[in-house]
Protein backbone atom coordinates (compact mmCIF):
# COMPACT_ATOMS: atom_id res chain seq x y z
CA UNK A 1 0.00 0.00 0.00
CA UNK A 2 2.83 2.77 0.60
CA UNK A 3 4.50 1.52 -2.83
CA UNK A 4 1.27 2.24 -4.55
CA UNK A 5 1.10 5.69 -2.33
CA UNK A 6 4.39 6.80 -3.18
CA UNK A 7 3.20 6.15 -7.11
CA UNK A 8 -0.39 8.05 -7.20
CA UNK A 9 1.14 11.16 -8.67
CA UNK A 10 2.68 9.06 -11.41
CA UNK A 11 -0.12 7.21 -12.05
CA UNK A 12 -2.69 10.12 -11.68
CA UNK A 13 -0.72 11.86 -14.32
CA UNK A 14 -0.79 8.74 -16.87
CA UNK A 15 -4.50 8.83 -16.25
CA UNK A 16 -5.24 12.33 -17.14
CA UNK A 17 -3.10 12.40 -20.04
CA UNK A 18 -4.28 9.10 -21.18
CA UNK A 19 -8.11 10.47 -21.21
CA UNK A 20 -7.02 13.84 -22.94
CA UNK A 21 -4.98 12.46 -25.71
CA UNK A 22 -7.20 9.35 -26.60
CA UNK A 23 -9.82 11.29 -26.66
CA UNK A 24 -8.23 13.75 -29.57
CA UNK A 25 -7.80 11.36 -32.14
CA UNK A 26 -11.42 9.86 -32.88
CA UNK A 27 -12.83 13.43 -31.80
CA UNK A 28 -10.44 14.86 -34.40
CA UNK A 29 -11.29 12.47 -37.21
CA UNK A 30 -15.46 13.23 -36.16
CA UNK A 31 -14.78 16.60 -36.29
CA UNK A 32 -12.82 16.54 -39.84
CA UNK A 33 -16.74 15.39 -41.03
CA UNK A 34 -18.05 17.80 -39.61
CA UNK A 35 -15.97 20.47 -40.86
CA UNK A 36 -15.39 18.75 -44.45
CA UNK A 37 -11.81 17.59 -44.24
CA UNK A 38 -10.87 15.10 -46.86
CA UNK A 39 -10.67 11.13 -45.65
CA UNK A 40 -6.72 11.77 -47.12
CA UNK A 41 -7.20 14.84 -44.17
CA UNK A 42 -8.44 13.15 -41.56
CA UNK A 43 -5.49 10.64 -41.83
CA UNK A 44 -2.94 12.35 -42.11
CA UNK A 45 -3.90 13.87 -38.50
CA UNK A 46 -2.76 10.43 -36.85
CA UNK A 47 -0.39 9.86 -38.94
CA UNK A 48 1.03 13.13 -37.83
CA UNK A 49 0.20 12.23 -34.29
CA UNK A 50 2.55 9.17 -34.17
CA UNK A 51 5.61 11.62 -36.00
CA UNK A 52 5.42 13.63 -33.19
CA UNK A 53 5.47 10.66 -30.70
CA UNK A 54 8.71 8.95 -32.76
CA UNK A 55 10.55 12.42 -32.41
CA UNK A 56 9.27 12.80 -28.77
CA UNK A 57 10.49 9.04 -28.05
CA UNK A 58 14.06 10.23 -29.42
CA UNK A 59 14.10 14.10 -27.69
CA UNK A 60 12.46 12.89 -24.12
CA UNK A 61 15.58 11.46 -22.90
CA UNK A 62 17.83 14.26 -23.69
CA UNK A 63 15.78 16.97 -22.68
CA UNK A 64 15.37 15.41 -18.90
CA UNK A 65 19.30 15.16 -18.87
CA UNK A 66 19.06 18.80 -19.41
CA UNK A 67 16.12 20.20 -17.41
CA UNK A 68 15.74 17.23 -15.42
CA UNK A 69 12.14 15.02 -14.57
CA UNK A 70 9.61 17.48 -13.54
CA UNK A 71 10.52 20.89 -15.89
CA UNK A 72 10.66 18.11 -18.91
CA UNK A 73 7.45 16.77 -17.76
CA UNK A 74 5.89 20.57 -17.74
CA UNK A 75 7.16 21.01 -20.88
CA UNK A 76 5.50 18.10 -22.88
CA UNK A 77 2.42 18.86 -21.17
CA UNK A 78 2.55 22.45 -22.62
CA UNK A 79 2.91 21.20 -25.98
CA UNK A 80 0.24 18.87 -25.70
CA UNK A 81 -2.21 21.37 -24.11
CA UNK A 82 -1.09 24.40 -26.83
CA UNK A 83 -1.50 21.07 -29.45
CA UNK A 84 -5.11 20.70 -28.40
CA UNK A 85 -6.18 24.15 -28.18
CA UNK A 86 -4.80 25.09 -31.13
CA UNK A 87 -7.33 23.57 -32.54
CA UNK A 88 -9.81 26.00 -31.40
CA UNK A 89 -8.13 28.92 -33.21
CA UNK A 90 -8.02 27.66 -36.68
CA UNK A 91 -10.21 24.98 -38.83
CA UNK A 92 -7.48 23.62 -41.26
CA UNK A 93 -6.16 20.14 -41.36
CA UNK A 94 -2.47 20.80 -41.93
CA UNK A 95 -2.45 23.17 -39.17
CA UNK A 96 -4.72 20.60 -37.19
CA UNK A 97 -2.07 18.05 -38.47
CA UNK A 98 1.14 20.32 -37.01
CA UNK A 99 -0.85 20.34 -33.18
CA UNK A 100 -1.23 16.50 -33.66
CA UNK A 101 2.80 16.73 -34.18
CA UNK A 102 2.92 18.49 -30.74
CA UNK A 103 0.48 16.11 -28.78
CA UNK A 104 2.40 12.75 -30.03
CA UNK A 105 5.60 14.86 -28.55
CA UNK A 106 3.63 15.66 -25.23
CA UNK A 107 2.50 11.75 -24.92
CA UNK A 108 5.65 10.72 -26.21
CA UNK A 109 7.55 12.64 -23.35
CA UNK A 110 5.45 12.35 -21.07
CA UNK A 111 5.83 8.76 -20.51
CA UNK A 112 9.56 8.38 -21.06
CA UNK A 113 9.49 10.99 -17.96
CA UNK A 114 7.04 9.08 -15.88
CA UNK A 115 8.35 5.61 -16.76
CA UNK A 116 12.11 6.77 -16.24
CA UNK A 117 11.06 7.79 -12.42
CA UNK A 118 9.60 4.23 -12.39
CA UNK A 119 12.91 3.00 -12.96
CA UNK A 120 14.21 4.57 -10.12
CA UNK A 121 12.16 4.30 -7.87
CA UNK A 122 10.81 0.23 -8.35
CA UNK A 123 12.55 -2.46 -6.36
CA UNK A 124 12.51 -6.39 -7.49
CA UNK A 125 10.31 -7.03 -4.82
CA UNK A 126 8.04 -4.12 -6.34
CA UNK A 127 8.56 -4.56 -9.84
CA UNK A 128 5.59 -6.10 -10.14
CA UNK A 129 2.86 -4.56 -8.46
CA UNK A 130 4.18 -1.01 -9.79
CA UNK A 131 4.19 -2.35 -13.40
CA UNK A 132 0.68 -4.05 -13.43
CA UNK A 133 -1.01 -0.93 -11.52
CA UNK A 134 0.74 1.04 -14.43
CA UNK A 135 -1.01 -1.00 -16.56
CA UNK A 136 -4.50 -0.97 -15.23
CA UNK A 137 -4.42 2.63 -15.06
CA UNK A 138 -3.25 3.28 -18.56
CA UNK A 139 -5.58 1.15 -20.11
CA UNK A 140 -8.50 1.89 -17.85
CA UNK A 141 -8.00 5.59 -18.71
CA UNK A 142 -7.96 4.58 -22.66
CA UNK A 143 -11.15 2.61 -22.72
CA UNK A 144 -12.53 5.80 -20.85
CA UNK A 145 -11.31 7.91 -23.18
CA UNK A 146 -12.96 6.28 -26.10
CA UNK A 147 -16.20 6.49 -24.71
CA UNK A 148 -15.53 9.75 -24.09
CA UNK A 149 -16.70 10.51 -27.51
CA UNK A 150 -20.12 9.69 -26.86
CA UNK A 151 -20.60 12.89 -25.00
CA UNK A 152 -18.10 15.53 -26.73
CA UNK A 153 -19.73 17.25 -29.43
CA UNK A 154 -17.39 17.13 -32.47
CA UNK A 155 -15.71 20.19 -34.29
CA UNK A 156 -17.07 22.51 -30.96
CA UNK A 157 -14.63 24.51 -28.68
CA UNK A 158 -16.25 23.32 -25.48
CA UNK A 159 -15.11 19.40 -26.37
CA UNK A 160 -11.25 20.99 -26.94
CA UNK A 161 -11.65 22.78 -24.20
CA UNK A 162 -12.21 20.38 -21.78
CA UNK A 163 -9.41 17.82 -23.35
CA UNK A 164 -7.09 20.37 -22.91
CA UNK A 165 -7.91 20.94 -19.65
CA UNK A 166 -7.06 16.81 -18.47
CA UNK A 167 -3.67 17.25 -20.30
CA UNK A 168 -3.65 20.46 -18.42
CA UNK A 169 -4.46 18.93 -15.04
CA UNK A 170 -1.94 16.36 -15.64
CA UNK A 171 0.82 18.74 -14.68
CA UNK A 172 -0.33 18.87 -11.25
CA UNK A 173 0.17 15.38 -9.55
CA UNK A 174 3.93 15.23 -10.53
CA UNK A 175 4.68 19.17 -9.61
CA UNK A 176 3.11 19.11 -6.14
CA UNK A 177 4.50 15.61 -5.32
CA UNK A 178 6.57 15.33 -2.39
CA UNK A 179 9.27 12.76 -3.91
CA UNK A 180 12.58 13.72 -4.95
CA UNK A 181 13.08 13.74 -8.06
CA UNK A 182 15.37 10.68 -9.21
CA UNK A 183 18.83 10.92 -11.30
CA UNK A 184 18.04 11.10 -15.09
CA UNK A 185 18.55 7.69 -16.87
CA UNK A 186 21.00 7.47 -20.02
CA UNK A 187 19.46 7.93 -22.79
CA UNK A 188 19.22 4.47 -24.95
CA UNK A 189 20.95 4.04 -27.59
CA UNK A 190 18.78 3.69 -31.36
CA UNK A 191 20.12 1.01 -32.99
CA UNK A 192 16.82 -0.31 -35.36
CA UNK A 193 19.15 -3.05 -37.45
CA UNK A 194 19.65 -4.57 -33.72
CA UNK A 195 15.95 -5.79 -34.08
CA UNK A 196 16.36 -6.94 -37.76
CA UNK A 197 19.69 -8.95 -36.44
CA UNK A 198 17.79 -11.02 -33.54
CA UNK A 199 14.52 -11.31 -35.77
CA UNK A 200 13.44 -10.35 -39.22
CA UNK A 201 10.57 -12.09 -38.27
CA UNK A 202 10.06 -9.91 -34.71
CA UNK A 203 10.35 -6.58 -36.93
CA UNK A 204 7.30 -7.65 -39.62
CA UNK A 205 5.35 -8.88 -36.33
CA UNK A 206 5.96 -4.90 -34.90
CA UNK A 207 5.25 -3.30 -38.23
CA UNK A 208 1.60 -5.46 -38.18
CA UNK A 209 0.92 -4.49 -35.18
CA UNK A 210 1.40 -0.67 -35.96
CA UNK A 211 -0.37 -0.85 -38.98
CA UNK A 212 -3.87 -2.71 -37.22
CA UNK A 213 -3.80 -0.76 -34.14
CA UNK A 214 -2.86 2.64 -35.45
CA UNK A 215 -4.79 2.58 -38.22
CA UNK A 216 -7.91 1.35 -36.61
CA UNK A 217 -7.60 4.01 -33.51
CA UNK A 218 -6.62 6.55 -35.77
CA UNK A 219 -9.22 6.15 -39.02
CA UNK A 220 -11.65 3.66 -37.16
CA UNK A 221 -14.02 6.40 -36.67
CA UNK A 222 -13.86 7.20 -40.00
CA UNK A 223 -14.79 3.72 -40.74
CA UNK A 224 -17.83 3.90 -37.98
CA UNK A 225 -18.95 7.47 -39.90
CA UNK A 226 -18.76 5.12 -42.92
CA UNK A 227 -20.89 2.11 -42.02
CA UNK A 228 -23.76 4.75 -40.27
CA UNK A 229 -22.77 4.58 -36.41
CA UNK A 230 -23.65 7.34 -34.68
CA UNK A 231 -21.03 9.24 -32.84
CA UNK A 232 -22.25 7.02 -29.05
CA UNK A 233 -22.17 3.76 -31.45
CA UNK A 234 -18.46 4.98 -32.58
CA UNK A 235 -17.41 5.43 -28.86
CA UNK A 236 -18.35 1.61 -27.96
CA UNK A 237 -16.74 0.45 -31.58
CA UNK A 238 -13.50 2.00 -30.23
CA UNK A 239 -13.94 0.90 -27.10
CA UNK A 240 -14.61 -2.62 -28.37
CA UNK A 241 -11.24 -2.79 -29.90
CA UNK A 242 -9.17 -1.88 -26.66
CA UNK A 243 -11.34 -4.27 -24.30
CA UNK A 244 -10.42 -6.99 -26.51
CA UNK A 245 -6.96 -6.48 -27.03
CA UNK A 246 -6.83 -6.00 -22.92
CA UNK A 247 -8.56 -9.05 -22.13
CA UNK A 248 -6.44 -11.30 -24.66
CA UNK A 249 -2.86 -10.60 -22.73
CA UNK A 250 -3.39 -13.26 -20.38
CA UNK A 251 -4.57 -16.37 -22.90
CA UNK A 252 -2.12 -15.28 -25.12
CA UNK A 253 0.30 -14.91 -23.14
CA UNK A 254 0.00 -18.61 -21.86
CA UNK A 255 -0.17 -19.47 -25.34
CA UNK A 256 3.19 -18.13 -26.25
CA UNK A 257 5.06 -19.25 -22.98
CA UNK A 258 3.86 -22.81 -23.95
CA UNK A 259 4.24 -23.15 -27.83
CA UNK A 260 6.24 -21.74 -30.50
CA UNK A 261 5.97 -18.08 -30.67
CA UNK A 262 6.03 -18.30 -34.50
CA UNK A 263 3.16 -20.39 -34.66
CA UNK A 264 1.07 -18.23 -32.27
CA UNK A 265 2.20 -15.27 -34.30
CA UNK A 266 0.66 -17.21 -37.32
CA UNK A 267 -2.35 -18.09 -35.93
CA UNK A 268 -2.95 -14.74 -34.50
CA UNK A 269 -2.51 -13.57 -37.74
CA UNK A 270 -4.79 -16.20 -39.47
CA UNK A 271 -7.51 -15.04 -36.74
CA UNK A 272 -6.63 -11.24 -37.39
CA UNK A 273 -7.36 -12.10 -40.99
CA UNK A 274 -10.89 -13.86 -40.76
CA UNK A 275 -11.93 -10.65 -37.84
CA UNK A 276 -10.68 -8.39 -40.58
CA UNK A 277 -12.78 -9.49 -43.86
CA UNK A 278 -15.70 -10.10 -41.41
CA UNK A 279 -15.94 -6.44 -40.26
CA UNK A 280 -14.88 -5.52 -43.73
CA UNK A 281 -17.92 -6.89 -45.19
CA UNK A 282 -20.42 -6.74 -41.76
CA UNK A 283 -22.05 -3.30 -42.51
CA UNK A 284 -25.47 -4.24 -42.69
CA UNK A 285 -24.70 -5.99 -39.47
CA UNK A 286 -26.74 -4.92 -36.74
CA UNK A 287 -25.03 -2.84 -33.93
CA UNK A 288 -23.52 -5.69 -31.20
CA UNK A 289 -22.74 -7.33 -33.99
CA UNK A 290 -20.05 -4.94 -35.05
CA UNK A 291 -19.28 -4.02 -31.27
CA UNK A 292 -18.37 -7.69 -31.23
CA UNK A 293 -16.67 -8.17 -34.64
CA UNK A 294 -14.35 -4.87 -32.89
CA UNK A 295 -13.75 -6.79 -29.19
CA UNK A 296 -12.38 -10.01 -31.92
CA UNK A 297 -10.20 -7.74 -33.77
CA UNK A 298 -8.33 -6.31 -30.59
CA UNK A 299 -8.31 -9.66 -29.20
CA UNK A 300 -6.31 -10.80 -32.49
CA UNK A 301 -4.64 -8.29 -33.05
CA UNK A 302 -3.27 -6.00 -29.95
CA UNK A 303 -1.15 -8.99 -28.19
CA UNK A 304 1.13 -9.12 -31.80
CA UNK A 305 3.38 -6.49 -30.45
CA UNK A 306 4.34 -8.18 -27.58
CA UNK A 307 4.50 -11.71 -28.80
CA UNK A 308 6.77 -10.53 -31.64
CA UNK A 309 8.71 -8.26 -28.38
CA UNK A 310 9.28 -11.80 -26.50
CA UNK A 311 10.30 -13.87 -29.38
CA UNK A 312 13.08 -10.99 -30.46
CA UNK A 313 14.03 -11.44 -26.92
CA UNK A 314 14.71 -14.80 -27.31
CA UNK A 315 17.31 -14.28 -29.75
CA UNK A 316 19.12 -11.39 -27.11
CA UNK A 317 21.36 -11.64 -24.26
CA UNK A 318 20.58 -9.37 -20.71
CA UNK A 319 22.79 -6.72 -22.38
CA UNK A 320 20.84 -5.66 -25.05
CA UNK A 321 17.18 -5.86 -23.67
CA UNK A 322 16.88 -1.96 -23.42
CA UNK A 323 18.59 -1.20 -26.89
CA UNK A 324 16.19 -4.17 -28.80
CA UNK A 325 13.57 -3.05 -26.82
CA UNK A 326 13.90 0.77 -28.16
CA UNK A 327 14.89 -0.59 -31.76
CA UNK A 328 11.22 -2.48 -31.97
CA UNK A 329 9.51 0.52 -30.67
CA UNK A 330 11.36 2.56 -33.88
CA UNK A 331 9.75 -0.02 -36.29
CA UNK A 332 6.56 0.38 -34.91
CA UNK A 333 6.64 4.03 -34.40
CA UNK A 334 7.58 4.15 -38.19
CA UNK A 335 4.81 1.61 -39.22
CA UNK A 336 2.12 3.88 -37.15
CA UNK A 337 3.39 7.02 -38.99
CA UNK A 338 2.26 5.73 -42.14
CA UNK A 339 -0.39 3.29 -41.44
CA UNK A 340 -3.20 5.78 -40.92
CA UNK A 341 -2.81 7.97 -43.95
CA UNK A 342 -2.12 4.85 -46.13
CA UNK A 343 -5.67 3.47 -44.71
CA UNK A 344 -7.62 6.93 -45.09
CA UNK A 345 -6.34 7.03 -48.95
CA UNK A 346 -7.70 3.60 -49.34
CA UNK A 347 -10.93 4.15 -48.01
CA UNK A 348 -11.38 7.49 -49.80
CA UNK A 349 -10.44 5.32 -53.08
CA UNK A 350 -12.73 2.13 -52.14
CA UNK A 351 -15.14 2.54 -49.53
CA UNK A 352 -14.68 1.57 -45.27
CA UNK A 353 -14.09 -1.78 -45.86
CA UNK A 354 -11.25 -0.98 -47.42
CA UNK A 355 -9.35 -0.55 -44.11
CA UNK A 356 -9.92 -4.04 -43.29
CA UNK A 357 -8.77 -4.97 -46.36
CA UNK A 358 -5.40 -3.10 -46.27
CA UNK A 359 -5.16 -4.78 -42.45
CA UNK A 360 -6.12 -8.44 -43.41
CA UNK A 361 -3.18 -8.38 -46.62
CA UNK A 362 -0.96 -7.00 -43.69
CA UNK A 363 -1.57 -10.23 -41.92
CA UNK A 364 -1.49 -12.41 -44.99
CA UNK A 365 2.50 -11.29 -45.20
CA UNK A 366 3.20 -11.88 -42.15
CA UNK A 367 1.69 -15.60 -41.94
CA UNK A 368 3.86 -15.79 -45.23
CA UNK A 369 6.70 -14.49 -43.89
CA UNK A 370 6.26 -16.60 -40.56
CA UNK A 371 6.15 -20.01 -42.07
CA UNK A 372 9.41 -18.86 -44.43
CA UNK A 373 11.33 -17.99 -41.57
CA UNK A 374 10.39 -21.30 -39.92
CA UNK A 375 12.24 -23.11 -42.47
CA UNK A 376 15.48 -20.93 -41.39
CA UNK A 377 16.26 -22.22 -38.12
CA UNK A 378 14.52 -24.06 -35.21
CA UNK A 379 13.16 -21.76 -32.17
CA UNK A 380 14.85 -20.12 -29.20
CA UNK A 381 16.32 -23.36 -26.78
CA UNK A 382 15.87 -20.90 -24.43
CA UNK A 383 12.96 -18.80 -23.79
CA UNK A 384 12.30 -15.16 -21.83
CA UNK A 385 8.65 -15.43 -19.95
CA UNK A 386 6.00 -13.31 -21.74
CA UNK A 387 5.87 -9.78 -21.30
CA UNK A 388 2.76 -7.57 -22.10
CA UNK A 389 5.08 -4.61 -23.58
CA UNK A 390 3.15 -1.20 -23.46
CA UNK A 391 4.36 1.10 -27.19
CA UNK A 392 4.39 4.34 -24.91
CA UNK A 393 8.49 4.73 -24.96
CA UNK A 394 11.83 4.31 -25.91
CA UNK A 395 12.69 3.91 -22.00
CA UNK A 396 10.19 1.18 -21.46
CA UNK A 397 13.03 -2.04 -21.76
CA UNK A 398 14.57 -0.78 -18.68
CA UNK A 399 10.85 -1.81 -16.78
CA UNK A 400 10.62 -4.84 -18.97
CA UNK A 401 14.44 -6.49 -19.11
CA UNK A 402 14.32 -7.59 -15.40
CA UNK A 403 10.55 -9.37 -16.42
CA UNK A 404 12.11 -11.14 -19.19
CA UNK A 405 15.30 -12.39 -17.56
CA UNK A 406 13.43 -14.13 -14.34
CA UNK A 407 13.92 -17.45 -13.89
CA UNK A 408 16.56 -17.27 -16.77
CA UNK A 409 19.85 -16.23 -14.87
CA UNK A 410 21.84 -18.00 -17.65
CA UNK A 411 22.85 -15.79 -20.68
CA UNK A 412 23.57 -17.25 -23.52
CA UNK A 413 24.34 -16.15 -26.64
CA UNK A 414 22.02 -16.59 -29.66
CA UNK A 415 22.31 -16.83 -33.04
CA UNK A 416 22.39 -13.77 -34.67
CA UNK A 417 19.30 -14.05 -37.03
CA UNK A 418 15.95 -15.53 -36.95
Amino acid sequence: MRMMLSFAALFLSVILLQLSSGGVGPLDALSGFVLNFTTAQIGLLGSAHFLGFFAGCWWAPRLMGSVGHSRAFAAFTSLGTIGILGHILIENPYAWAALRVAQGLCIAGCYTVVEAWLQAKVTNETRGRAMGAYRVADMGASLVAQLMISVLEPAHYASYTLLALLCAAALLPITLTQARQPETPAAPRLQPALAWARSPLAVAGVLVAALSSASFRMVGPVYGAGVGLQAGQIALFLSAFVAGGALSQIPVGWLADKYDRRWVLIWLSIAAIVSSVYTATAAQTETAGIMLTAAVFGLTTFPIYSVAAAHAHDFADSSERVALSAALMFWYATGAIAAPWVASVLINLYGPPALFAMIAVGHVILVVFGVVRMQTRDSAAERTPYVWAPRTSFTIGRLMGRFRDHGDPRTPRKPPSD
